[in-house]
């Protein structure tokens, strides 16, 4: 029998309204470390190590609005840019898909004009010469002169699985030299609290290392223990 389907392919798939984080919850993450963030979620949360910044000091915070892609297509990126708030983050998923560019100077320049926080993708950028003057931060997993598709299919405003990590819109996204990691939104709250714990061991561990140690108190306890054992 002959197979029919209702209406025609959708090209888009769009997401419009999720909440996003307060302003108070933002500024709270602002200026903290990457890692920081990562030791109060219990050593996760940080995306696939190639996800870094076109230039080290580029960092950010604010919340995701996510494109999802397909192999060399950019169709839902421009809807994603007009979709998004001022301070949002647009995340580009494409499958690590690293045959073309999904982001070039000119879309930069777009999200910069829709006062766009940052731009994260695992895919590739192009036309870093442009980028960079514009000052909008960049994330990637490298450059490629190729150029993308608009075509689609495609979604904004989905979870997206990106970098080893489930991202939705509205979770927050700090970025630095070190990565990008991702805060759940409905975690924030409690991530913040066991954020003022990290701080104060890595105050009180700091202070050890500027005095001179040079281990762990648990290190000499660890080789003089019946649990090391000695070949020599």
């Amino acid at each position: 029998t002959e197979q029919t389907m209702i209406g025609e392919p959708v090209s888009l798939t769009v997401r419009k309204e999720f909440p996003r984080p307060t302003a108070e919850q933002i500024a709270a993450f602002q200026g903290l470390a990457t890692g920081f963030v990562v030791d109060a979620q219990n050593g996760t949360g940080a995306l696939d190590h190639r996800i870094k910044p076109l230039l080290n000091e580029m960092t950010f915070v604010g919340p995701a609005i996510t494109a999802h892609l397909e192999p060399r297509d950019m169709l839902a990126v421009q809807p994603a840019i007009a979709l998004a708030q001022a301070g949002d983050v647009l995340v580009i998923e494409t499958a690590g898909y690293d045959g073309a560019a999904v982001v070039g100077d000119n879309v930069a320049v777009m999200a910069s004009n829709k006062k766009i926080r940052a731009i994260v993708t695992d895919g590739l950028v192009r036309d870093v010469a442009g980028i960079l003057p514009v000052g909008i931060p960049v994330f990637c997993t490298g450059v490629s002169p190729n150029s993308p598709y608009s075509q689609g299919p495609g979604s904004v405003g989905l979870p997206v699985a990106m970098g080893g990590t489930t991202i939705c819109s509205g979770d927050l996204l700090i970025g630095d030299r070190d990565g990008v990691v991702v805060v759940a939104r409905e975690r924030i709250d409690t991530v913040l609290r066991d954020l003022e714990v990290v701080r104060e061991l890595e105050t009180a561990l700091e202070t050890k290392v500027k005095s001179g140690i040079t281990g762990m108190d648990w290190v000499q306890e660890l080789l003089d223990s019946d649990r090391t054992r000695y070949v020599d």
